[in-house]
């Protein structure tokens, strides 16, 4: 008989807030503002709470609608995306409310979209969403991560994912990988994914779901993807949202493989919590079923390891090899 899992208990650090006043949205769409300066520029997204229970982007993105954040050039939208999943949030168990039926990060398949015979709670909003979204240049997804992890910059499989994450100059982590066995992400949807299309996008995961200082990098991560098209200049918003930098260069972790759980019987080594880095090749990291799972190669990375979503299907760690470190600087 397997003995219950215990999983660190995170401080809830930040308030939920009420973004009821944004229901109707200004383009006949729940929870979506769009904005068209009528000048010449690309258009950009900034999307939240994909999952309900990522409070750091909806803070973000409801700051920016009551800053009365405009384009200077080129078109704005602001999405809080899984807004049904989010209101279901509850302080007593804040992990049950990532999503109402299924992962709406998932989804982001023509197939899964155009199947009437498909239906969820997700589907519903992916579909609502997507007519905005396939006119969308340039996406930043906010997300955040059940551990306690420095913030990650998930750019895709794509040499145009890399550069466009490296031009963002933050977070001091990208991480280069194929997506999940388990669905399409909103950021590999379509041209955002193709690499003969100019369109891109850049996943953030912010850091753990309640701690404050995800709040600090969605609102650092926003400033400087809106700064990088010129849609705003840093005078548009509060000093305190531009962080400096504070390493000099970025990491680069190439992801090779998820570890998929196949049964409910898939124990780590130690408790991990991401970008743990192990030198040799050959360390056994875990064990399912009775057999070891063990590094695969020198320098591997734990990318994201976490068993509180576990059943069989789901990934509950990705093995990355370190790259290089790049360079970086201010804008």
């Amino acid at each position: 008989m397997t003995t219950a899992r215990q999983f660190p208990s995170y401080p809830i650090e930040v308030e939920f807030p009420d973004i009821s006043q944004f229901a109707q949205g200004n383009i006949g769409i729940p929870y979506l503002y769009h904005f068209d300066s009528k000048e010449p520029g690309q258009h950009v997204m900034i999307n939240a709470i994909t999952h309900g229970n990522e409070v750091c982007g909806a803070i973000a993105v409801k700051e920016l609608l009551e800053l009365n954040v405009r384009p200077r050039k080129g078109k704005l939208t602001l999405a809080f995306a899984n807004v049904d999943a989010y209101l279901k949030f509850d302080p007593s168990n804040p992990d049950s409310s990532r999503y109402v039926d299924q992962d709406l990060n998932r989804v982001w398949t023509q197939e899964i979209l155009d199947n009437e015979a498909l239906d969820s709670s997700e589907l519903r909003r992916a579909r609502e969403l997507r007519p905005v979204i396939d006119d969308v240049d340039y996406l930043l997804d906010i997300h955040s991560m059940h551990e306690r992890c420095a913030p990650l910059g998930v750019c895709g499989p794509t040499q145009k994912g890399l550069e466009f994450a490296i031009s963002q100059q933050v977070p001091e982590w990208v991480i280069q990988d194929e997506g999940h066995p388990e669905g399409c992400r909103l950021r590999d949807y379509a041209d955002f994914g193709r690499s003969d299309s100019p369109k891109n996008a850049l996943l953030v995961e912010c850091g753990q779901h309640w701690e404050a200082v995800s709040v600090d990098v969605a609102r650092d991560s926003s400033a400087r993807f809106l700064m990088s098209f010129n849609i705003i200049e840093q005078s548009d918003l509060p000093e305190h949202w531009v962080k400096p930098l504070e390493a000099s260069h970025q990491k680069v972790v190439e992801v090779t493989e998820p570890v998929v759980a196949t049964s409910m019987n898939f124990e780590f080594k130690n408790d991990y919590f991401g970008l743990e880095t192990f030198a040799e090749k050959g360390i056994i990291i875990a064990e399912q079923d009775g057999f070891p799972i063990s590094t695969p190669y020198s320098n591997c990375v734990l990318v994201m390891p976490s068993l509180r979503q576990l059943k069989p299907g789901v990934t509950v760690v990705r093995l990355g090899k370190l790259q290089e470190t790049i360079e970086r600087g201010e804008h």
